[in-house]
C-alpha cells in the first residue's frame, strides 16, 4: 500500500478566516491579494528543497486563482520542469470557496470547475491531472456527479472524521463516498488515526499533533514515478496524506512532512 503525497498550495489570502466560508470568513486578508505573500515564497523555496530529497510522486493542489500572477505562473513552471516525472498537478478550486457549507450549487460548482480546468491545462500542460479537492475538505454528495462531468476521475476532499463531519453539511461521509463511487469518480480519503484528523491543520494543533505525526512516520512508502495511475484504480489501497505549501514556511523554511526516513520504493 504506497503513500500518495499531496499538497494544497493556499496563501494565506485562502485561509478559512479570511475567505470562503459563510461564518468563518469574518477578516479581510490585508496583503497583495494578486501577489504570493512573503510566507508562501519562503514556503514555495522549502517544497522544492524537500522535492530534492526523495523521489517520490507528489500532487499540488493549485487554487487557480493564483495563475493571475504571472510569478506564481514562472514558479510553477519551473517546479514541473525541475520534476517533470514526478510532480502533478491538481484542482483545488478557482478560489477558496468552502463549497458544501453553502449548500447545493450544482451551476456554480460547474462554472468554477470548467474556468479552473481550463487555466491548470493551460498553464501546467501535461502535468495537470483530473484529480480534485475540495477548499477546506468541504465536500457533499451533490458534487460528484459534476465532477465526472467534467472529466475528473479521482476526488480527495473527505477527511472521514467524526470531529469534521459537518464539512458534508448534514450528509455523512460514507454518503459522499457512495456518490462519487455511483458518480464514476475514485474516492481517496485521507489518512486518519483511532477516527481523528492528522492532515494538514492536525499536524501542529496540539495534541493533534502527537497522533498526526506518528500516523505519518508509520506511513508506506511514496508512490514512485511511472506509478501515478495507481490512484486512479479504485482496487489499489493507497495512503493519502497532505500537508500545505505554507507548512514549508515553518521553523524559517526548514519544515519537512514527518514521513519516515525512506526514499520510493
Amino acid at each position: 500500500m504506497p503513500t500518495w503525497m499531496t499538497v494544497d498550495a493556499d496563501d494565506l489570502r485562502h485561509l478559512p478566516k479570511h475567505q470562503g466560508h459563510p461564518t468563518r470568513s469574518t477578516t479581510d486578508y490585508t496583503g497583495t491579494s494578486e501577489k504570493a505573500s512573503p510566507s508562501f515564497r519562503l514556503g514555495w523555496s522549502g517544497f522544492l528543497r524537500w522535492m530534492g530529497t526523495h523521489d517520490g510522486i507528489v500532487t499540488l493542489f493549485v487554487i487557480t486563482d493564483a495563475l493571475e500572477d504571472t510569478t506564481f505562473c514562472e514558479m510553477l513552471a519551473e517546479a514541473i520542469d525541475a520534476f517533470s516525472d514526478r510532480l502533478t498537478v491538481g484542482c483545488h478550486g478557482h478560489s477558496h470557496r468552502s463549497w458544501s457549507a453553502w449548500g447545493e450549487d450544482v451551476d456554480g460548482f460547474r462554472t468554477m470547475l470548467i474556468r479552473s480546468t481550463e487555466l491548470l491545462r493551460r498553464h501546467a500542460g501535461t502535468a495537470f491531472r483530473p484529480y480534485f479537492r475540495a477548499p477546506n475538505g468541504y465536500v457533499a454528495p451533490w458534487m460528484a456527479a459534476v465532477l465526472f462531468e467534467q472529466g475528473y476521475k479521482v476526488d480527495t476532499s473527505v477527511n472521514p472524521s467524526w470531529l469534521v463531519k459537518a464539512k458534508a453539511n448534514g450528509a455523512a461521509w460514507s454518503d459522499v463516498i457512495k456518490a462519487m463511487s455511483e458518480a464514476g469518480v475514485v474516492e481517496r480519503a485521507w489518512l486518519t488515526q483511532l477516527t481523528l484528523p492528522v492532515n494538514g491543520p492536525a499536524l501542529f494543533r496540539f495534541p493533534l499533533s502527537l497522533i498526526a505525526r506518528g500516523a505519518w512516520r508509520k506511513t508506506p512508502p511514496l508512490l514512485k514515478a511511472g506509478h501515478l495511475g495507481e490512484v486512479e484504480n479504485p482496487h489499489a489501497p493507497i495512503t493519502t496524506v497532505y500537508c500545505h505549501v505554507l507548512d514549508f514556511a515553518r521553523d524559517n523554511g526548514t519544515w519537512t512532512p514527518p514521513l519516515p526516513r525512506h526514499r520510493a520504493k
